[in-house]
């Protein structure tokens, strides 16, 4: 149990790292190079391990498979992704990271309507207290400096998308394994963004180099280790444990901010965390009355 806790503490961590060293890097390169680039990365250091995963399951990919993996990742990646960069840089780091966190919420809408998994008391209860954190950390009727209406709007578009992405992987992941979609979403979404770039003109490589430390940081670590690490927190318990990871990173994500960005976490700042991770803790306590409930009645 010690190296599930190892596991989820680390993904909060280098997750909750995530809008800083974004904000930071993005000042001097393009998002949708930075964006392309850590998935890129990150997608194939988890290569290995989802060829893995696919032979051990004794699983071969067929075009279709290919081809939702290809839907997967273009919601992934060009669409809730860019959304996300293009978010962090027009918005606090410490808004971002908080409201990037809310996805679960779109992830039980769009559940309700794709899957079999239906919204009940406990949800409903859920998305009221999560949308009141929300109200609270954009605070519309006077927004914090640093903050713009623009910059809020992407980041709510990345936790929509990000909604939807996992969603769509759940219909697919019980063929492919969690590793292997990621791995190969990540990778077929990261061309296709390549793809626009090279369409607008966008920078590839240009100001690699003389961020090359940052760029490691964001894709080996933020991306590449940080979702190994999150999978591997599932792998030894279940999704709803390793999903603590992101009921943390709310907590760490403002302090980060403060640290390296010197921004300025004021009143309603810390009444939005709080209602938010009341509501990230209610979603994984449902959930866990619900894997109870479907053990005991199995049994």
């Amino acid at each position: 149990m010690k190296r599930v806790y190892f596991f989820v503490v680390l993904t909060a961590f280098l997750f909750g790292t995530m809008e800083v060293a974004l904000k930071l890097t993005g000042s001097e390169m393009d998002s949708f190079q930075l964006t392309f680039l850590r998935f890129m990365i990150g997608g194939l250091l988890l290569l290995p391990f989802a060829i893995g995963e696919l032979k051990k399951n004794k699983i071969k990919l067929a075009f279709k498979d290919l081809a939702y993996l290809l839907y997967v990742g273009v919601l992934g990646i060009p669409l809730s992704m860019l959304f996300f960069q293009l978010g962090v840089m027009n918005s606090n780091a410490s808004t971002a990271s908080v409201l990037i966190s809310i996805n679960p919420l779109f992830t039980m809408i769009f559940a309700h309507f794709m899957t079999e998994e239906k919204l009940k008391k406990n949800n409903v209860v859920v998305l009221l207290i999560g949308l009141l954190g929300i109200l609270f950390m954009i605070k519309p009727w006077d927004l914090q400096k640093g903050n713009t209406v623009i910059g809020i709007t992407f980041m709510l578009l990345a936790a929509l998308f990000f909604g939807l992405y996992t969603v769509a992987g759940k219909i697919s992941v019980k063929k492919m394994g969690i590793m292997a979609q990621t791995s190969i979403s990540f990778i077929l979404g990261s061309l296709v963004l390549l793809i626009i770039m090279l369409f607008m003109g966008r920078p590839i490589v240009a100001g690699v180099a003389d961020n090359w430390l940052a760029v490691a940081y964001i894709s080996v670590f933020v991306t590449g280790l940080g979702y190994f690490s999150y999978f591997m927190a599932i792998k030894l318990s279940d999704a709803t444990t390793g999903s603590i990871a992101f009921f943390l990173k709310p907590a760490i994500a403002p302090v980060m901010a403060v640290i390296f960005l010197g921004e300025t976490i004021l009143w309603n700042t810390y009444i939005g965390i709080g209602l938010i991770l009341a509501a990230s803790w209610l979603n994984i306590q449902g959930k866990r009355k619900e894997v109870r409930l479907s053990e005991s009645n199995h049994a």
